[in-house]
């Protein structure tokens, strides 16, 4: 980041925002690995909590399009003390819910403060240096990926070792004190702050995207790799716990979590190389080690090491995917933060479709129909992003 800006030393500014993204985005998958815990405690079946775990997918949503726009104009300084305030708060008020009815509305609460990565990533390629800023992103989004891995396996040990309470309840404090540094450690802002106006952000995102060739393929590829990841992801455990395949325990099966630790190495690896050789064949990569991996999950349905093996090639195309994509996002527009925003729900939206066609096709062709929904989603985004960047 260049010396001439204001602010703390790059390499600890670039930490402690690592940090924050992988503490933030921790959030949204706290209560996944909980729900046994919770459906116990509050007498019911784990099936009348499931959804829980949905309506935090969905508070992130809320979360990107009215905060996330906001980065472009409002202090963010401010604006991340004051959404890991309201985060913490929210977690603590999850810990003390006497229902699943209470506890389900502050997830969704807690789950749309918890867009701070959010307003950190284009801060991050705002300040970098053109040579660096892959790199600089690429450091972010392994806090990001580091978050989400910690909270499915370790968030689990530790509700199983103390309960969900103390999870929840630790959550907010970490929340809240990792807000208030990065807060404290941001440097000032050097464009004007203006008054902010959520829906007005909101309404010119579609014009932006339909103004930037760049901007709709990265958002279409990345869409299509995050509903490949997402199809496979989150069917992956009936696969793995089914009696007519591998029959493992609940526990053994969210092991494979430990797969997603390959994202957290990957990202750094990916902004190094994308600052030598350009996103774009970056993101050529990615997408053909993904490419790679469909078969290899495809024989997965009856062979365990070709599972792992597509696990590790999955995340590390999707990971070099999401470096290159969110940095060629990020650098399409003058106003990032909004680019960013149209870039992240570009990404939920093709995992949220594809975790809705994942289940049912599960259960009615199974683990082929996954690999089919998988394989056409890939399609689909390589196609869309050809045919933005066609468009130019």
């Amino acid at each position: 980041m260049p010396s001439t800006r204001t602010g703390p030393r790059p390499g600890v500014l670039l930490t402690v925002i690592a940090v924050c993204t992988g503490v933030t985005a921790a959030n949204i998958y706290l209560a996944t690995p909980l729900l046994g815990l919770i459906a116990g405690s509050f007498g019911v079946t784990a099936s009348a909590v499931g959804w829980i775990a949905s309506l935090a997918q969905l508070g992130y949503a809320v979360g990107l399009l009215f905060f996330a726009p906001l980065g472009d104009t409002a202090d963010r300084r401010r604006l991340v003390w004051v959404l890991s305030a309201l985060a913490a708060v929210a977690l603590a008020a999850a810990a003390c819910a006497p229902g699943p009815a209470s506890l389900a509305s502050a997830v969704l609460v807690s789950c749309a403060a918890t867009v701070v990565p959010q307003l950190l990533i284009p801060l991050v390629a705002e300040r970098a240096p053109a040579d660096r800023r892959g790199r600089h992103v690429g450091a972010v989004v392994t806090g990001m990926f580091a978050g989400s891995v910690a909270a499915r396996v370790f968030g689990g040990l530790a509700g199983q070792a103390y309960g969900w309470r103390p999870v929840f309840l630790g959550a907010a404090a970490l929340t809240l004190v990792i807000g208030v540094v990065t807060a404290l450690v941001l440097p000032p802002e050097t464009r004007p702050v203006r008054r902010s106006h959520p829906l007005r952000a909101i309404a010119g995102l579609p014009r932006m995207v339909a103004s930037s060739p760049g901007l709709r393929a990265a958002c279409a590829r990345q869409a299509g790799l995050f509903g490949t990841w997402s199809a496979l992801w989150t069917t992956l455990v009936l696969l793995l716990t089914s009696d007519g395949t591998y029959g493992m325990a609940t526990a053994t099966a969210g092991l494979f979590g430990l797969f997603g630790l390959t994202s957290a190495l990957a990202s750094p690896a990916a902004g190094t190389l994308i600052d030598r050789f350009g996103a774009h064949r970056v993101m050529v990569t990615g997408y053909a080690l993904t490419a790679v991996s469909l078969p290899l999950f495809w024989l997965g349905g009856h062979r365990l090491w070709a599972l792992c093996a597509g696990a590790v090639l999955l995340h590390a195309g999707f990971t070099a995917g999401q470096v290159a994509n969110q940095t060629r996002a990020l650098g399409s527009s003058t106003s990032p933060a909004a680019a960013n925003t149209a870039y992240v729900v570009s990404c939920f939206a093709g995992g949220a479709i594809t975790s809705a066609l994942a289940g049912p096709a599960f259960a009615h062709w199974g683990w082929n129909g996954v690999c089919a929904i998988a394989a056409g989603c890939a399609a689909l985004g390589w196609a869309g992003g050809a045919l933005a960047e066609r468009g130019r």
